[in-house]
């Protein structure tokens, strides 16, 4: 019996070098990583939707 993979989910963490921690985020830092969590929600709600449509 053959199996399917319809999903796949892939992790990554990133570690920030210890000179930028210490000189702390600047205001386009701040945006970029709004910026990408707003997608990320997005891509989220986007996959729920799908699945409910189901």
């Amino acid at each position: 019996m053959p199996i399917e993979i319809r999903e796949l989910v892939i992790k990554a963490t990133v570690n920030e070098s210890s000179g930028k921690r210490a000189a702390g985020k600047s205001g386009s830092e701040d945006s970029d990583q709004q910026q990408i969590v707003s997608e990320c929600v997005q891509q989220v709600l986007d996959i729920l939707q799908d699945r409910l449509e189901r």
